[in-house]
């Protein structure tokens, strides 16, 4: 009886040991930014061939390598707008909050574009010219295989070449 008792016990130990170990790791990959909370999201100045007034977070990966995944977020004050261009690779969007204008084309037309309210999800083949622009505050997540890149349709539209 005495032995059972003492192997309950250690088997106890035991469990309890591992469960430490299992939120030991779990605090390990918080800790390393794999996971993100809404407000541990590392939002900074947009790159400069987006227009200023934006913030940006890359959440995974380098948009800017030369290949590989990538996933940003980025959100837009109300008003925001990216003139038509297009890219290169396929851009995968998906509406957070707030609502998501986009229209199709070369030119940027308010009254054709259609509107993405947060839960909406799009993606854009390679050289689908577009333009967008936030109705209210707005925030998107973008994925995609690096690089990203920004082909203005109108080169001066490009503000990385106003400064």
């Amino acid at each position: 009886m005495k032995r059972n008792m003492h192997i309950g016990l250690k088997v106890a130990g035991l469990l309890c040991s591992a469960n430490l170990l299992f939120a030991i790791g779990a605090q390990t990959a918080a800790s390393e930014k794999h996971i993100f909370t809404p407000n541990d999201i590392p939002y900074g100045p947009v790159p400069a061939f987006v227009p200023a007034g934006a913030q940006l977070a890359v959440l995974e990966g380098n948009p800017g390598a030369a290949s590989g995944d990538y996933t940003v977020r980025l959100k837009m004050p109300d008003g925001y707008r990216i003139a038509p261009h297009w890219h290169p690779q396929r851009e995968n969007v998906t509406v957070l909050s707030g609502t998501f204008k986009v229209g199709m084309g070369d030119h940027f037309d308010e009254s054709k574009m259609a509107a993405f309210p947060a839960g909406s999800f799009a993606y854009l083949d390679p050289d689908m010219h577009h333009y967008a622009m936030a109705s209210g505050d707005v925030v998107v997540q973008v994925h995609g295989t690096a690089p990203l890149q920004f082909n203005y349709v109108n080169p001066n539209d490009d503000p990385s070449r106003n400064k």
